[in-house]
This record gives C-alpha cells, structure tokens and sequence, in this order.
C-alpha cells in the first residue's frame, strides 16, 4: 500500500469512529409517532442505553416525552459526532449543508431517490458528497438500514433493534444494501454467531465499503468481514485493503450479486450503481485473497465457519456418515462442487480400521451404518483416528438425527472427543433429516466447542469447499520483471495484426513466419521468399474481423494464386464497406493443424489488467470454456488454472491423443501478463486463434489485434 493510501486509510478509521461510536446523537425528525424513522431509532438508542448525548430536531414540537426538541439544525450545539437524517429526500441536501456548518462529524441519511431514482437524484447525490467531502464530514446513504455498533450496543437505525448485551466482536457486517444486512445479521445471530459492527452503505454518496472495510481491518474486535456489494466503486483501493486484512489474519467474504445481465440492470437502479463484469471482479478479488459466497446462505455459512471454528478448513475433508445412500450422493456433489476427499482405504488407514467394526469398510464417506447406536464408542474412536490422519485437513460429521433419544447417544461421544483430543482441523457437524428433533442444549454443547451445526450437509459441504479451495488457491507471484516495447509509444488506438505482430514477436509471442506486403509484386515476393503453401490477410487498422469481409485466402500457391487473391481480397473488402482502405497484406506460412486457444487480455480501467485464456474453436462462444488470470501469475500458476478448464482433458492426452505442450501455452500467458504490467497503454490484446500443439513442439499465435490508449 503506498503512503497516500495508509494515509487515507487512517484518516478514514479516525473519521468512522464519529459515526459507528459517536458520543453524541442529533436525530433530525425525531418524531414521537409510532413506527415512524426518527421515533424508532430513539427507541433503539433508550432501549440500549445509550450514554452520549442524544439531541432532537423537530420544528413542530417542543418536546418527545421527557427530551426537549430544537427547532432547527441552526439551534443544534457545534460539534456533534452524528446527525441522523430521518427527513424526506426534499430536505436532505439543504439539511447535509447546514449540518457542515454546525461542524457535525458525521451524517447517517435513510431517504431514498437519489442516484437510484434519476438525473435530478444523481445532482442532489453528487452535492451531499462535495458538501462532506469540503467539510471532512463522513456520509452513511443516502439509501440506507443505517447501522449497528454491537460491541458497545449502539444502534442506530430504524430497524427495531433490542440487544441482548454487548458483543465481544467478530464479524463485521459491511453491505451496499441495508435489507441484506439486516438479513444476515439476524441469520448470524440466530446461530449465536457474535458480531462487532454491521453498516449498510446505500448509495455512497460520501463514504464506500472500500471505507468501511479499512475500518473493520484496524478494529480489534473485527476477525471475518461478510460483505454484500453490488458495484466496487474503488476496487484497486479494495484490493488493496484486502491484503492488509490478509496480513492481519482477517477473512474476507463477499456476495456479489451481478453475474447475469437483468442483475446487472437491477443493481443500477437499486443503489445508483453501474455494475462492472462479473466475472472480472471475482478473479480479481480470489486472487487477492476474497472468498467468495455464491448464495446468501453460503455467506451466512461461510461466515460462521470462519467465526466458530479454531481454524479454516483446509487439504483433503473426511466424511463421517451412517449410510450408504449418504455416501454416494456425498460423491456425487463432492465431484459436481470440487470438494477434495481424502483417500482412506482399509490398507492405507490402519488406525481407522481398528476403530471400526470388521464389517465397516473403511472409505470416504464413511458409512458407520447403525452400529453406533449399540456401540456409542465408535463415534469417539473413529474421530480419534481422523484427528491423527495427516491427510485429513477437515472433518464433517452427517448424522441422522432422528430424535432427542438417539442425538443423546450419539452426540455425547462425539463431544467427548472434541473436548478430550481437541483437534488442530475444524469440525462441522450437519444433520441429515432436517427438521428432527434436536434439544438446543445439543446445538449450544456443539457451538461451545467451535463446532459449526447445520441442518443438512449439503450446505456444510459447500461452505467447506469455498473455504478449502480458497485456503488451496495458488498465491505465488511470478518473479519475471514487466515487458517494456519502446515502439509502442507510436501507436495509438487499433493496431492493426502485421504491426502488432512486428512488435510482440521480439518479446517473445510466437507467430508463423511472415512478412507485410504493401503491393502485389510484394506479396509475391514474400510467397516465394516463405516457401510452400502461405495464408493472406488484408490488413487495416478498421478491420477488425478480417474473415467477414472475405480477407482471408488460404492455402495459396504460385505467383498467380498470390496475383488472384490480392485482386479478389481488395474486391471482397471493398464490397464489405468501401471505406475501408487497406494497408496491404499479411502472407503467413500455413501451419499444421493443432488445438485451438483464445488468448486475450484487457486493461480494466478500475480493475486494471487480466488475462483471458481458455478453449477456442467453433464452439468457443457456446462453451465459453475459459479462465480469468492474473498478470503476475507464475508458469505453474497458469498451468494449474488451464487445468481447470471444462475440457482441460484434451490437454493432457484425452482417448490416446498426445500430451499437447501446456507449458509452453503456460509460457506465452506468462509473456503477455509481463506485458500488460510493463506497458499499461495497451486497453485490449487479442491472440484468437492459438494453436497448441503436442508436448515438445510449442505453440503458436496465428492473429493478434491490439488497442492502445
């Protein structure tokens, strides 16, 4: 993080404070109507004992029960930590303005209709972030729940909110939307999951999650930060943060509603937000270290996880089950959601044999079929054997529940093996038959021991498997300095395939022999001086998809065949659209025939540089076989990532075929993300097709198109 940034950081903590732990309270429409905004967060703030100074505003009248009210924000004292805006959308800006010059520290605004509802909204949105911004005041909103301070019982929304008694911290809450927040907040805490802050950020006119996760990152009582956005508005600053939270043993879930379209479109007009690329954003964020939740109950599952148990889930998982049926549909999900499994057989696990009855097979799931309820003691023993297994980093137990009679004789061995051998790797217990019988005072034994509950094992499944390949994924940053192309600073937009070629080729992207010809006899003379069949592509900065306008001749052989499909190409263009002027043409010797890669990369201007890779081919838009990669990625990072692919079994021999050469697919991936680090100029890169070949005999870029800002 640069200086700037910690700076900024810092200054964003200390400013915070005034709103999540403000000494001192102005409601601006405190109202003494039931149910109404400004009457409700009084409510909140007496119910929980609230110790600052709590001022009211309220023209209409004098008093609200025993407090008295002022008259305006002009009769307000200087000074005070937080002004909550409980007030129509008319008023707010006026309000925002006068609040700045009273000097008020920070401004929690619920109404809605800002950016969200129009061009007029979006102004009034743009002047509240200028007015804090001037005034050094930070802005919760507009469009917002508000939020909730629970380690010091402080809530300060209009959501009903009781408190049982202070939290000693633990997740902290950060959401663009405040109904979400609320939802995940009541999940977690209806499974006794403690958290430190939850703070619903709106529309963001002055202040952004990006703020309010640096915030949570130097709180103490803040270990998991369980996010729901919907546009990162600063994600190089996100990114950034994440790192610090990684380095500060903190963990980062996000749910991140926006992979289809009409979500995308919703966003835009639920927070004022102009959603970016789905899938961009997720690798950028898993590559700095987010996990992210694909549901909000995953989140909420995730989340607890994370917060109950001593340590993440990690390595190859065991299954502990009573069924065989359990146990097959167990395989089937492990390997739909890539849920690693440990490997326990009867000649490779002997003190798990031991553990078992002879006619218990050892395998994984296990299936320990009824016995355990004549023989409690096997539950004890089995987890003792996987507590000492090495190649077993987590351990969910699926039991059949049933009723209170039979949870009473299974859980208290298995408890007893928590408690006596406290394990190093995180246990989950899941139900089977959701909807059994279970006394809480089980669930609460479990919870007490940093044991996750939860009603099926499916879901225990997938938020171990979100946490598992997470823990798994490849951190490694490749070593190789940035690329700089010193021609480069002569281009400027589209840059045509024989100019991009002139200029990657020395940095080592491999292309097929070739040379420009500006004329035909050109052309004729780069045929001969090639030999053997040779391809021509016209070529122009403003034909982007040369094949559409007939600008593609294959297989071309003689000088009259060169003369023949010069004269036809410049016809065919011509036809296409007149406009177009070519430069000339690009004469290729004809490759063998291989598989076929896309290979691209863009600059993001929020996001920065990715890289695009993955099948191509006829069927590439259907499929859409293919991985986002970061730039600094190392060889063996992008070659475990190409892996990965839906198809990655025809890379690797499929049905008899050779091994084809990944590594040097890996290497040229590798080339173009030094590339992208060394010249930021370059907004787009496209090598459509490459074609790879066997194992030994490389790879090859047969177009290239560059855009250059």
């Amino acid at each position: 993080m640069t200086t700037e940034a910690a700076t900024q950081a810092g200054a964003t903590v200390g400013n915070i404070d005034r709103l999540l732990r403000p000494r001192s309270v102005v409601i601006v429409g405190a109202s003494e109507k039931p149910g109404a905004l400004g009457a409700v967060v009084l409510a909140n703030l007496e119910r929980n004992d609230y110790p600052g100074e709590i001022h009211l505003i309220n023209p209409k009248r004098e008093t609200i029960g025993d407090r008295p009210c002022l008259p305006s924000v002009e009769a307000m004292p200087e000074g005070v930590d937080l002004a909550i805006l409980a007030i129509p959308r008319v008023a707010v800006v006026d309000t925002v303005r006068a609040l700045a010059a009273r000097k008020v520290g920070a401004v929690m605004i619920f109404a809605a209709g800002f950016a969200e509802g129009g061009e007029a909204g979006l102004a009034d949105q743009r002047e509240i972030g200028r007015i804090a911004a001037e005034a050094g005041m930070v802005i919760e909103g507009p469009n917002c729940l508000g939020s909730v301070n629970y380690v010091d019982r402080i809530p300060l929304t209009f959501i009903d909110t009781p408190l049982d008694g202070k939290s000693p911290g633990g997740v902290g809450i950060v959401s663009q939307s405040g109904a979400m927040a609320a939802v995940l907040a009541v999940m977690l805490l209806a499974r006794k999951v403690d958290l430190s802050f939850s703070v619903s950020t709106g529309n963001e006119a002055g202040n952004g999650v990006e703020d309010f996760v640096d915030y949570l990152i130097a709180d103490e009582t803040t270990r998991i930060i369980a996010m729901i956005v919907e546009q990162f508005r600063q994600p190089a600053r996100f990114l950034a943060a994440v790192g610090r939270a990684r380095a500060a043993g903190k963990t980062v879930i996000l749910l991140h509603p926006g992979k289809s379209s009409a979500a995308r479109e919703s966003a835009a007009t639920h927070t004022g937000a102009m959603a970016g690329d789905y899938k961009l954003m997720r690798a950028k964020v898993e590559r700095a270290g987010v996990i992210v939740a694909e549901t909000l109950e995953e989140l909420g599952d995730i989340s607890e996880i994370a917060a109950r148990c001593t340590a993440l889930p990690s390595g190859n998982t065991a299954v502990l089950g009573e069924s065989g049926a359990l146990k097959a549909l167990t395989l089937d999900l492990a390997e739909e959601i890539g849920l690693p499994l440990a490997h326990l057989t009867d000649d490779n696990a002997p003190a798990l044999r031991a553990a078992l009855p002879d006619f218990v097979p050892v395998s994984n799931p296990l299936d320990l079929t009824a016995q355990g309820l004549v023989d409690p003691d096997m539950y004890y023993r089995t987890l003792a054997a996987l507590f000492d297994d090495d190649r077993v980093g987590t351990i969910v137990a699926g039991i059949i529940q049933t009723n209170p009679a039979t949870v009473g004789i299974k859980l208290p061995p298995f408890l007893k093996a928590v408690k006596e051998l406290k394990p190093s790797k995180p246990v989950v217990f899941a139900g089977v038959d959701e909807g059994a019988e279970v006394p809480a005072s089980w669930i609460e034994a479990l919870r007490a021991e940093g044991i996750p509950y939860f009603p099926t094992t499916e879901r225990a499944f997938r938020a171990v498997r979100s946490l598992t390949v997470a823990g798994a994924r490849d951190g490694a940053v490749s070593s190789a300095a940035p690329l700089k192309v010193p021609a480069l600073a002569n281009e400027h937009g589209v840059v045509p395939e024989y100019r991009a070629k002139a200029l990657l080729g020395p940095i080592g992207i491999p292309f097929p022999k070739g040379q420009f010809a500006a004329t035909v006899d050109e052309a004729v003379a780069a045929a001969r001086a090639i030999g053997g069949p040779v391809v021509m592509k016209a070529q122009a900065a403003a034909l982007s998809h040369k094949s559409d306008a007939g600008g593609v001749a294959l297989n071309l052989s003689g000088d009259d065949a060169i003369r023949a499909a010069w004269d036809k190409m410049h016809a065919d263009v011509a036809r296409y659209d007149a406009s177009i002027r070519l430069d000339g043409v690009l004469i290729e010797a004809m490759g063998a025939r291989g598989l076929e890669l896309i290979v691209g990369a863009k600059n993001d201007p929020q996001w920065g540089p990715v890289i695009l890779a993955g099948f191509g081919g006829v069927t590439a838009e259907i499929l859409q076989d293919v991985r986002l990669l970061a730039p600094d990625l190392t060889e063996a990072g992008i070659v475990a990532e190409l892996n990965q692919l839906k198809q990655a079994a025809l890379l690797n021999g499929y049905r008899g075929s050779p091994a084809l050469d990944v590594e040097a697919a890996a290497a040229l991936i590798a080339t173009i993300g030094q590339l992208l680090l060394g010249e930021p100029s370059i907004e787009e890169l496209d090598l459509n097709p490459v074609v790879l070949y066997p194992k030994g005999q490389g790879v090859v870029a047969l177009d290239a198109l560059m855009l250059v800002r």
